[in-house]
């Protein structure tokens, strides 16, 4: 009986060892995965961060070539030609401004904007939302 018992002991004993290393796999298999995730997640949003950029930077080369364009199409002198050449000017800064800074640069500028001044950024804030939500319930009647 004392044999049987001590049998039963060490088989025990084994299948928990056994146990406690599929567990311990387990979870070592699904930190693994996680770590996977993690970075399949990140190699992600980097990829879209960087088509973001790439896309910010042809929006300012199509700014800076409309504002070629119109050089090239108005008059140097008079009224219309000061006024088309402050376009222009404004057109490409910014265009030269959105290709240099990207999307990372007017964030930090609107955040810097913000700070410097809360009150107007709070009340713009306000006077966003309520412009859309008569937009958006004007839309629904």
């Amino acid at each position: 009986m004392a044999t049987i018992h001590k049998d039963l002991h060490s088989q025990a004993t084994n299948f928990g060892e056994q146990a406690k290393d599929m567990a311990s796999d387990v979870g070592n298999k699904a930190k693994d995965m996680g770590s996977a995730a993690t970075q399949k997640a990140s190699e992600a949003a980097n990829y879209v961060g960087k088509k973001a950029d790439d896309a910010t930077c042809a929006v300012g080369a199509g700014m800076k070539s409309v504002a070629q364009t119109i050089r090239e199409s108005t008059p140097d002198k008079g009224i219309l030609g000061s006024a088309s050449s402050a376009v222009a000017d404004t057109l490409e800064q910014g265009g030269r401004y959105l290709q240099e800074q990207g999307l990372g640069g007017i964030g930090t500028d609107m955040t810097n904007l913000i700070r410097r001044n809360p009150i107007p950024a709070l009340l713009l804030g306000v006077g966003f939302g309520f412009l859309m939500a008569r937009a958006l319930t004007s839309s629904r009647s």
